[in-house]
C-alpha cells in the first residue's frame, strides 16, 4: 500500500479511536424515570370560594353576603329585606339572648351574633320562618368577615325616631 491510501486509514482509525476515548468519558446519560402518576388537579369550585375575605369595607361584606335581601340592616344602602328580622342586636340581642326559647351557648350579642350565623336553626326571632336563613353561611364567611359584622351589628339598634 501506498504511503497516499494509508494516511486516509490511519486518520479514520483516530477519529473513531477519539469518539470511543470521549464515549468513554461521558457516559450515555441513565434513561429518564418513568413518568410519575398524575396527581389528581384540585379544581376551585364555587362552594370553595369565600364571599367575603373580611378586608373589605363594612358595606361591602353585607352586600356581598347577601344579607340586604332578607334583613334591614341599619347603615346599609339597600339592606331593608323583610324575610329576615331586622338586625337592630344592640337593642333586640339582649332579649334574644334572655328568651326562654333560645337553645344557644352565647353569653354576649356579639357570640350570639356569630353563633346565629354558623348555626341559625339554634333561635328563630319570633314572627320569622324556620329554616329562612342559609345554614352554609359559617363556611363562605371568613372568620374575619364574621367578626366585622358581629362587631358591626352589636352596636346596631332601634333609634328614637323608628
Amino acid at each position: 500500500m501506498s504511503e497516499r491510501s494509508i494516511t486516509p486509514l490511519i486518520v479514520v482509525v483516530l477519529l473513531l479511536g477519539t469518539l470511543l476515548a470521549l464515549r468513554s468519558l461521558n457516559p450515555p446519560a441513565s434513561p429518564p424515570p418513568p413518568p410519575s402518576p398524575v396527581s389528581p388537579v384540585t379544581v376551585l369550585a364555587p362552594e370553595m370560594v369565600p364571599l367575603v375575605t373580611g378586608n373589605e369595607p363594612i358595606t361591602e361584606i353585607f352586600t356581598r353576603a347577601g344579607c340586604p335581601v332578607c334583613h334591614l340592616v341599619p347603615g346599609i344602602p339597600g339592606a331593608d329585606g323583610r324575610v329576615g328580622p331586622p338586625l337592630l342586636l344592640a337593642t333586640t340581642g339582649p332579649m334574644r339572648l334572655a328568651d326562654p326559647a333560645y337553645r344557644g351557648h352565647a353569653k354576649t350579642v356579639h357570640d350570639y351574633v356569630v353563633e346565629s350565623v354558623l348555626e341559625p336553626g339554634l333561635f328563630i326571632a319570633p314572627g320569622y320562618p324556620a329554616d329562612t336563613m342559609p345554614t352554609w353561611y359559617g363556611a363562605k364567611l371568613s372568620a374575619r368577615a364574621l367578626e366585622k359584622i358581629a362587631s358591626y351589628l352589636e352596636r346596631q339598634g332601634e333609634t328614637t325616631t323608628q
